[in-house]
């Protein structure tokens, strides 16, 4: 049996073949699961609100009960929920992937996780989250690996997305086909709770991004200039960007939906500030912009697009101006 694992273990996936498990299907996660399909995947999902799943279904997948069941399916499970404590629930909580103990994270029971199986947490999470659920996770038998992105809705709709990867090298290399149908870049980063750590650099430089963005703009509408026509000049030089590429254009014509929502975005600075504080390093503006993001939700905004940083701006400087 330990031989059959691990000659398992060292066999990349065969996407034509693989089942896969997928719970969590928001506005990431469907088009994230989505190009499995497309890659010739079984898939088996989940998510709280079933309905949200059926574009899914409708495309070929099975649906199914709770997260337990999906691990009891499927020999490589993703995740991509909302939080933190969503992931621990999904995963090590009653009728999780790996756990039915009486309490969230008591991995004594072991529920429908397969012998070899492998758990992918795509969710951006606390590092030390990862770390647990890879313990975890390995005392049942299984693998992990925590692999948060980057791109947004339209680097999953396109299959562009940045994945940044903890865990165990073998495993990494195994699943990565997989990987490269959801991404264009994927980099292995070192050992459980790296990809983690490694997104919260990615949000911290976003976090810099959206805010000069946004002063920029309101910038160029307050001294009068043609916005788009302004765009022209900057986004061919030094200061382009892809959320000044991407965004921009969508806060020029009043397009605040979510491609990521300002209350993750919020979650994830917090977890970044809360790992600051851990390693006694300062961060100031990545303080300051996460208490702009909070006037943003403050005002109703927090289902809306990380873009609507906007609104606290020009709050801030007397209301809208055109």
């Amino acid at each position: 049996m330990v031989n059959e694992i691990e000659a398992q273990a060292a066999a990349a996936v065969d996407l034509k073949s693989a089942q896969v498990g997928w719970i969590g299907t928001g506005v990431m996660g469907q088009s994230m699961a989505g190009q499995l399909i497309d890659a010739g995947c079984g898939l088996v999902v989940y998510n709280r609100s079933p309905e949200k799943a059926k574009p899914l279904v409708d495309r070929g997948a099975v649906l199914a009960g709770t997260p337990r069941d999906v691990a009891a399916q499927c020999d490589i499970i993703f995740t991509m929920v909302g939080y933190p404590s969503d992931v621990r629930q999904v995963i090590l909580g009653g009728g999780g992937a790996v756990a039915s103990g009486a309490t969230a994270g008591d991995c004594s029971v072991t529920a429908g996780l397969r012998p070899g199986a492998v758990v992918i947490d795509m969710t951006t999470s606390q590092p030390s989250l990862a770390i647990e659920i890879d313990a975890a996770i390995r005392a049942a038998g299984g693998q992990s690996l925590d692999a948060p992105v980057s791109g947004g809705d339209i680097g999953a709709k396109a299959g562009t997305l940045s994945i940044m990867v903890g865990g165990d090298r073998a495993t990494f290399d195994r699943v990565l086909p997989l990987l490269e149908r959801m991404g264009k870049t994927i980099v292995y980063q070192g050992a459980a709770g790296a990809g983690q750590h490694t997104k919260m650099v990615n949000q911290t430089l976003v976090a810099a991004s959206m805010i000069g963005v946004c002063e920029a703009l309101l910038y160029a509408q307050h001294a009068g200039l043609d916005v788009t026509t302004v765009l022209k000049s900057v986004t061919s030089g030094a200061a382009n960007s892809w959320t000044l590429s991407n965004l921009a254009p969508r806060i020029i014509a009043g397009d605040f939906a979510p491609g990521f929502y300002v209350e993750h975005f919020i979650k994830d600075m917090r977890i970044a500030l809360d790992e600051a504080a851990r390693m006694k390093i300062a961060l100031p503006g990545l303080a300051l912009v996460s208490q702009l993001y909070n006037a943003v939700a403050a005002q109703g905004h927090s289902r809306s697009g990380t873009q609507a940083l906007m609104h606290a701006l020009r709050s801030l400087s007397g209301g809208t101006r055109s």
